[in-house]
């Protein structure tokens, strides 16, 4: 089984857990706002496009983040960051992007993303700034890759 959806809007990547104090004096650890929300945008988007599909045993992960090309460059450098010649090297790092993904489809698409033994993540430059996903469950003993 595969499952593929996609995440509209800006990329945006797992931020560190933040310490606060609570009124009494003790420190807390808590998740930032925005990490937060758009996790709950990442699931809702998993509902609208894949329903109660979930997945089991070993999965391959596809993750490509779309990142809008800047404004303030020049017509050439547009064509040459549309066509992949440029490629983008700018924030977020692609780990963070994979895990805010991944953990926002804990219990949705699989059990626990443990199972994910493979992992390919991209960032890319393109007209519509999105996420891309694709995961796949791992057959044993086929080495074909599945696009």
């Amino acid at each position: 089984m595969k499952i593929f959806f996609t995440i509209p809007g800006e990329p945006k990547g797992k931020q560190r857990p933040r310490t606060g104090v609570t009124r009494d004096g003790r420190r807390v650890m808590y998740t930032p706002a925005e990490t937060s929300n758009y996790e709950n945008y990442v699931k809702l988007m998993y509902k609208l496009h894949c329903q109660d599909q979930k997945l089991s045993g070993a999965l391959h992960a596809n993750i490509t983040g779309v990142f809008a090309v800047p404004a303030s460059e020049s017509r050439k450098k547009k064509e040459q960051m549309l066509q992949g010649k440029i490629r983008h090297t700018k924030k977020i790092d692609c780990d963070n992007l994979a895990k805010i993904v991944l953990d926002a489809l804990n219990g949705l698409a699989y059990d626990d993303d443990k199972q994910v033994c493979e992992l390919e993540v991209r960032k890319i430059y393109g007209e519509t700034p999105m996420v891309a996903v694709s995961i796949w469950e791992v057959v044993p003993g086929a080495d074909q890759q599945e696009d």
